[in-house]
């Protein structure tokens, strides 16, 4: 079986933005803009300030382009750029994680799928996104993290600048209070 080299379709349109098209800076923010914007948010936890981020990190990436080896996708290679970003937010409000000698009662819920009407799961969804913004910055941080943006917990240590343990440890309890969190809310 012969090796194929990873081609990103953005190529064309990202060499053309090394070269200063605005037309083509304004494709690739059309084509990554909305998941962009909600991968800040999910760190950040706040709107305008998740806006202000997309922002920042387009501008960031358009005048850092000669530093994209191609070695990844441009999604990818952008989607770091916005976590960086984010967490820098964070950080700005004094990100502080949550203390390892805090505690919460551990919760058990069955999530056993049922035949819910689609009004119910749009509710659940609701709720269950309402609970994530609820969390402390540093549980919501590690939890969006590890489970929507695909890091695992040494790059998430990594990234935070906090050991692996630590980011279990944040992890496993963001779980657990967001259990409790949906419980509170009905679920």
């Amino acid at each position: 079986m012969e090796a194929v080299a990873y081609t990103d379709i953005n190529a064309p349109l990202v060499e053309r933005c090394r070269l200063g098209d605005r037309r083509a800076q304004a494709e690739i923010y059309k084509r990554y803009s909305r998941a962009m914007f909600n991968a800040s948010l999910r760190i950040t936890g706040n709107y305008a300030e998740a806006e202000d981020v997309l922002q920042e990190a387009f501008l960031s990436a358009f005048r850092e382009l000669h530093s994209y080896k191609g070695d990844s996708s441009f999604g990818s290679w952008l989607k770091r750029i916005v976590i960086n970003k984010s967490i820098n937010c964070l950080r700005n409000r004094r990100l502080q994680l949550v203390p390892l000698g805090e505690q919460h009662d551990g919760i058990s819920i069955d999530y056993a799928e049922t035949s819910a009407e689609l009004e119910e799961t749009t509710w659940r969804a609701d709720v269950v996104r309402r609970c994530v913004q609820e969390l402390p910055d540093g549980y919501r941080v590690v939890l969006s993290l590890y489970l929507l943006e695909g890091y695992d917990h040494a790059e998430i240590a990594s990234i935070l600048n906090i050991t692996e343990s630590t980011s279990k440890s944040q992890y496993s309890r963001a779980r657990k209070k967001l259990l409790e969190l949906a419980r509170n809310h009905g679920m």
